[in-house]
């Protein structure tokens, strides 16, 4: 590295094993066990609360945290070829496509391993009207096995010939995002002690963003660092590529191109990542390029971000309202508003979750809903003004039986 670490506190965040070898998890085997009893009991519970038989995943994401098995997750969010069936007061059965199924060996969680019949127009063709027929038929069967006498299933995405089919077939069908979204938010203790392992990769990824982030370097080449510390530890993928510098920075939303990053400006990033476990670390910072000193302008931007979320997550507590925490939150500067983010929190899991809570001047549309003891949530501040950079400041905070737990703790930068 040609230019020194500028800051000792963000030196410890680095792979303390080397820059040379992954981080190596401390979690046991015992507590990613007892998560995925925790994660399978809440898909039950939320199933038996909608009077549902049973649910019907095909979210990659949803069917891990039912039973933790895990299968070219971004290649099947767009390409539905395997999916599981998960019975209220019955068995948890995976489908998976052929030539995968050894994926789901040794997994506790499932009880009945079958092949998937996939009916997807890319795969099936013109075949593939008689393929849902048949997929759909194997379902019924099921509901009219274990069901004892529900027809009610709950679906989390379905294409519209297996809806049709399903219920010609006599099944309700019902959505089931929202059981899933209900039952993922709320965190067991050891799904949190899998979080922190995640926060602790993102955080070492985002250290080596820092000790490169030097004149010359291009956002594609920091936004690398990322990449390359969750991949190696066992990380899965990042799901935006949101980091610029300089005027790139505002309006936010660009996404890291080959723009070179010069002494002084602004590198704004959001990470979004998905690491080991499948869950996410959703952080935000920003800093100067070449540790050069925030001029006027950047530390008043910068402290009004740190304001905002430091006040608003200081309001974090089990049965607050939504609308009470908007009528309470960090009012954002009018002449901020015209570049603001949409939200000012938002929950997190294996991936960014319900509930999302608007900014103060968006929040009349907003859903109802209070924080509750065991969410994961997401604070976020993003602050620019007309011709500035923006600020993208947001931390990961576990809601606690009095209160809230910062669960990251990658420093914020000095504005004194």
């Amino acid at each position: 590295m040609d230019t020194p670490f500028k800051d000792e506190r963000k030196l410890t965040y680095l792979n303390a094993e080397g820059a040379d070898k992954p981080l190596r998890s401390p979690v046991p085997e015992s507590g990613l066990k007892a998560a995925r009893r925790y994660r399978l009991s809440r898909i039950r519970k939320l199933l038996r609360d909608n009077d549902c038989a049973a649910a019907l995943l095909y979210d990659p994401v949803n069917i891990r945290y039912a039973l933790d098995c895990s299968n070219m997750q971004v290649w099947t969010l767009h390409n539905p070829m395997r999916y599981a069936l998960i019975f209220a007061e019955g068995p948890a059965i995976m489908f998976e496509f052929k030539g995968c199924e050894h994926l789901c060996a040794g997994l506790e969680t499932i009880d009945e391993l079958r092949l998937a019949t996939t009916w997807m127009f890319m795969a099936a063709g013109d075949q593939a009207e008689l393929r849902v027929n048949r997929w759909a038929a194997e379902i019924a069967d099921l509901i009219r096995e274990h069901g004892a006498g529900n027809n009610r299933l709950a679906c989390d995405k379905l294409e519209l010939p297996g809806l049709h089919v399903l219920t010609g077939l006599g099944l309700s069908v019902i959505d089931g995002t929202p059981l899933t979204e209900t039952a993922r938010s709320i965190k067991s203790p050891e799904e949190i002690d899998l979080m922190r392992w995640t926060i602790r990769v993102c955080e070492a990824g985002m250290a080596r963003i820092y000790e490169h982030s030097v004149p010359g370097v291009t956002e594609r080449e920091l936004w690398a660092h990322l990449h390359f510390e969750n991949a190696r530890s066992g990380g899965d993928w990042l799901e935006t590529k949101l980091l610029t510098c300089g005027d790139h920075t505002n309006p936010w939303y660009a996404e890291c191109g080959d723009r070179v990053c010069r002494a002084g400006e602004m590198i704004s990033f959001d990470t979004d990542m998905i690491g080991p476990y499948g869950y996410c670390a959703d952080l935000s910072r920003s800093w100067t390029c070449g540790y050069v000193p925030m001029t006027p302008l950047q530390r008043g931007l910068y402290s009004a971000a740190l304001d905002q979320i430091n006040h608003n997550m200081a309001l974090l507590r089990p049965g607050l309202s939504f609308t009470e925490f908007n009528a309470r939150s960090w009012q954002i500067p009018e002449r901020y508003q015209p570049y603001r983010y949409s939200l000012a929190a938002h929950g997190v899991g294996m991936a960014d979750e319900w509930p999302v809570v608007a900014l103060h001047p968006d929040f009349a549309s907003n859903h109802g809903g209070w924080f509750e003891e065991g969410m994961v949530i997401c604070v976020e501040s993003l602050i620019a003004e007309a011709g500035s950079e923006s600020i993208k400041l947001e931390t990961q905070v576990l809601i606690t039986a009095t209160g809230f737990e910062r669960l990251d703790s990658f420093p914020w930068e000095t504005v004194s």
